[in-house]
């Protein structure tokens, strides 16, 4: 956890408002019911959930009114390239002073109501999460638990493409079924917890694991970036990053075929950015 990074950035709500108002994004369709569900019947699993295109100004009009929050509508990893936002001189700053280089994606943006939880998984990158409004728990565990901690099977790769991704934990880490998943109790030993406070920002290397949760009644709103995983010698030797690698070749027939459906769609440009948002 770092923090003094971002004094003085203002990107409340009302500022992205200002600035993206105009602009479409992807906003995920979770539903309420979905963390009754035990995870082993979800057919979709975090960017592999459905989507709706929604003007940033109606997603806003939707936590505003409690829309967002009833549906569990949430405006996750949207990257910033080409919009008013996408210099960031400041979160630039902020991410020099960490030491960090060789960035794998543009900045993403994060909006979404208190209560929404991004469940259990680990990035095969490394990855800067700055906390721009209101609060967020996260629960983290190390790279070693990971099958502790119950994966998704990489066949799902082959059945569902990368809607249902093995970067996912099978456990709901607040109340577990420990019949169903024994060694968790082995996991538990190692885990950790904090709360990024706005202003915050915090340092998540490749293959920890984390459970993200909204606090809080209002709109809750981050930034994060994904960074090539360096030294080279830290990214071969990490079991758990290539086991993603494994599940996207895995996937290749279901990637092949949405980048047809996105060619042949009327609006290109937005069925390729969902497609983008999915890996």
């Amino acid at each position: 956890m770092v923090t003094g990074l971002l004094d003085g950035l203002n990107w409340n709500l009302d500022f992205l408002l200002k600035h993206l108002g105009n602009l479409t994004f992807p906003v995920r369709q979770y539903g309420r019911d979905r963390y009754q569900q035990d995870k082993r019947t979800w057919q979709d699993t975090g960017s592999g959930v459905p989507t709706q295109s929604l003007n940033f100004s109606r997603y806003v009009e939707m936590l505003k009114s409690g829309e967002a929050l009833k549906r569990d509508a949430y405006l996750g990893r949207c990257s910033l390239e080409g919009t008013p936002l996408e210099a960031a001189p400041q979160i630039r700053s902020a991410e020099a002073k960490l030491g960090l280089r060789l960035p794998a994606t543009a900045i993403n943006l994060w909006v979404g109501p208190g209560g929404h939880t991004s469940c259990l998984h680990y990035d095969p990158m490394d990855g800067t999460l700055m906390q721009l409004q209101g609060e967020k728990r996260v629960i983290l565990f190390p790279p070693s638990q990971l099958y502790n901690l119950y994966p998704f099977s990489l066949f799902n790769y082959v059945r569902h493409g990368m809607k249902r991704r093995a970067v996912y934990s099978q456990v709901y880490p607040d109340r577990p079924d420990f019949e169903a998943f024994p060694r968790y109790r082995e996991a538990l030993e190692h885990c950790q917890q904090t709360v990024l406070k706005e202003g915050e920002a915090l340092f998540l290397p490749a293959g920890w694991w984390h459970e993200v949760t909204s606090l809080g009644q209002g709109a809750v709103c981050s930034v994060n970036r994904f960074w090539h995983v360096l030294p080279w010698r830290r990214s071969l030797t990490n079991w758990s990053k290539w086991r993603v690698h494994l599940g996207v070749v895995m996937a290749a027939p279901h990637l092949a075929a949405n980048i047809l459906e996105a060619i042949a769609s009327t609006d290109r440009e937005q069925a390729f950015r969902k497609i983008m948002q999915r890996m």
